[in-house]
């Protein structure tokens, strides 16, 4: 049993005990017995009542606790995973662009080699024609 149910137990348990030995003990007519008895019952229902409702709002603030939390973590994954998902995309631009860098330098050496080279070799044919 958990406690809150152990204290209505023992409360109730009480209660009726205390009932009882008011009807045997008590020096007072049965009307006006019968009249604390039940004003004894209403406060016992009163304070069960109370101590119900405290309950659920124990329970509600709890659930709505971890309800919080449990949003608040999720949506830290979802902008941890956000980030990385941008930080990838970042880099493999990055990474294209490298790439594309290195290509254009490559071909611009390709045609000036291939220039330097046809030059060359124009140059030699017009020294074997003029000789």
């Amino acid at each position: 049993m958990k406690d809150q149910t152990k204290i209505i137990a023992a409360l109730l348990v009480g209660a009726a005990a205390g009932a009882a030995l008011g009807l045997l003990l008590a020096p007072e007519s049965g009307e006006n017995t019968r009249d604390g008895i039940a004003e004894y019952i209403n406060e016992l229902i009163e304070a069960a009542k109370d101590k119900a409702q405290n309950t659920a709002s124990g329970v509600k603030d709890y659930t709505n606790n971890v309800y919080n939390n449990a949003k608040s973590k999720v949506n830290d994954l979802v902008g941890n995973a956000q980030d990385s998902a941008e930080d990838a995309i970042n880099n493999a631009k990055s990474k294209a662009n490298d790439v594309a860098d290195n290509a254009k330098a490559y071909g611009e050496d390709a045609v000036n080699n291939a220039k330097a080279k046809a030059k060359s070799d124009i140059n030699d044919l017009n020294t074997i024609i003029h000789n």
